[in-house]
């Protein structure tokens, strides 16, 4: 049977479909008036011309006014923004001169990683360009930054940088009332410190999220940018687990909400109105935001606050060693399935991998039976524990699994690999050996002056080689190629000629480069 209409039904049906399409256009209409999309309210393709009718397209239209509006953040602000302060810091003046006398406008102490992660990312000066030149007081230094209560009692939190040096502490609420603090503690390897309020009580304070956030949650900073005093904005989280060259327990959570100066040290809210973490510092050429802020991690938050309110300072396990990322290349060289671990580049002297039997060359693979990803997660796992801790390692030696068992000791205060040896004095050396595949030339440690007994010195790159490329420079002294030790050029060509001859693609060197060690994979070249 055709089901085209007839010449007799065709009015009919050209009026019934006019209707139809007519209803459905206001439709459409009404909804991108009102700012809404058609399909979020059911406005789909139909049949039904009774759905289209009038009666019905009003009763839609009085339901959408009715309940669809813009979802906005003001019932948490609310909440939330009496528990954030304004840090205000007094600090004697320091002047400190670069190497060409000139004074130094940065904030930050010389040194310090504020002052590092700003010299990286903002200018030569460590101060972002947009912030450079700005007044100095004379003798004191005043300074602004963010905080937030996290009890009743009037304890704090916000960064070390904003407080480092501090001689007077004030805040004031975001109610207007200022009063006197006081620094019960900081850290400036995670750059937080706890400050405790005088004279005050019964403040309204924010709590710290227990879990984690997602990538694509709203966030949400108050701080005191610029001085305004309290301010919001809102973003969601662009990542988490950044690494921005802080130091070896970086685990950033990065914030796409506009953060400036002023805020450091601000809340970062999640959608229930919990703290998921502290700002700390921006991406920023211009010296404004760019949408590219770092948070700390609330977890973080909780264990060093927990610490310093219980005694003042940090205290991290260690175990000694320096650790590096376990790379591709590395991987392969090792017979390794996945780039995954912490590879051992050298144990400390006397430290509790030494004496434990970890040696260089190990993978450190699992904390008590929790895997390790790479070496920062080794790094900020190890230092989740308390010193005297006894923890459990998977370790790969020589290719095979082994488990050791380690009492953690207490990480130094100031860990610093010192150069042992002046290997830029050459005492009249000859050229050496040339390994030309590798584009190094060689010449054995024992014949250059300052180079030590052990290994083979680098007297020459060849800056368009392999070699070059992975960081290779004169004066580095090759220890060991494929897990064994080098004297000679001679040791090094023979044991490339054995990798090739077992058909690797790269040779795990491990090379000395003033007073530490690291393992780099030099791919082979054919033939």
């Amino acid at each position: 049977m055709n089901d085209r209409p007839t010449d007799l039904s065709r009015p009919l049906f050209e009026a019934v479909r006019n209707s139809v399409l007519s209803a459905r256009k206001f439709a459409l209409m009404a909804s991108v008036a009102a700012g809404l999309g058609v399909a979020a309210y059911g406005f789909g393709p139909s049949t039904d011309p009774v759905a289209f009718s009038s009666p019905a397209h009003a009763q839609v239209n009085n339901e959408v006014s009715k309940v669809q509006k813009p979802v906005g953040f003001a019932d948490i602000v609310e909440r939330v923004k009496p528990s954030v302060i304004s840090v205000k810091v007094n600090i004697n003046e320091k002047v400190a001169k670069d190497e060409s006398g000139n004074s130094d406008d940065s904030p930050f102490q010389p040194g310090s990683p504020m002052e590092r992660f700003f010299r990286r990312f903002g200018g030569q000066d460590g101060l972002p360009p947009g912030l450079r030149g700005m007044p100095r007081g004379r003798g004191v230094v005043t300074g602004q930054g963010s905080g937030f209560f996290i009890s009743a009692d009037g304890y704090a939190v916000t960064n070390n940088h904003v407080v480092d040096g501090a001689d007077k502490v004030e805040v004031t609420t975001d109610d207007g009332r200022i009063f006197k603090a006081k620094v019960i503690g900081s850290d400036a390897r995670t750059d937080l410190a706890l400050i405790k309020v005088e004279g005050g009580s019964n403040f309204s304070f924010a709590k710290l999220s227990d879990g984690n956030p997602r990538i694509g949650d709203w966030v949400l900073a108050v701080g005191n940018p610029f001085g305004l005093g309290g301010t919001v904005t809102a973003g969601i989280v662009s990542a988490r687990g950044r690494d921005i060259g802080n130091g070896p327990y970086d685990d950033f959570i990065q914030i796409d909400a506009p953060v400036n100066k002023g805020n450091s040290g601000g809340p970062a809210f999640n959608a229930d109105g919990e703290v998921m973490g502290v700002n700390t510092a921006i991406y920023s050429p211009s010296g404004g935001s760019v949408g590219i802020a770092f948070s700390i991690p609330a977890s973080t938050v909780k264990n060093v606050i927990a610490q310093l309110k219980d005694k003042g300072t940090v205290s991290r396990g260690w175990i000694g060693v320096q650790i590096q990322p376990v790379t591709p290349e590395i991987a392969e060289s090792l017979g390794l399935k996945k780039a995954e671990g912490a590879l051992v580049a050298e144990p400390q002297a006397n430290g509790p991998a030494a004496k434990a039997g970890i040696e260089s060359g190990d993978v450190i693979t699992s904390v008590n039976g929790e895997s390790v990803k790479d070496a920062r997660e080794l790094a900020r796992t190890i230092g989740g524990f308390a010193p005297g801790a006894a923890v459990k390692l998977n370790v790969l030696h020589k290719g095979q699994d082994k488990t050791v068992n380690i009492t953690l000791g207490q990480l130094p205060n100031s860990v610093e690999a010192k150069a042992d040896t002046d290997n830029s004095d050459k005492g009249g050396l000859n050229r050496g050996t040339d390994v030309p595949k590798l584009g190094l030339t060689l010449a054995p440690a024992n014949t250059v002056a300052g180079a030590g007994k052990d290994g083979v010195v680098v007297t020459e790159v060849d800056p368009k080689s392999a070699a070059a490329e992975r960081g290779f420079k004169e004066g580095d002294v090759i220890l060991e190629v494929a897990g064994k030790s080098v004297t000679s050029p001679g040791d090094v060509r023979e044991a490339i000629n054995a990798a090739r001859t077992d058909n690797k693609n790269t040779v795990l060197m491990r090379v000395k480069s003033g007073g530490s060690s690291r393992f780099v994979a030099v791919p082979l070249a054919k033939g």
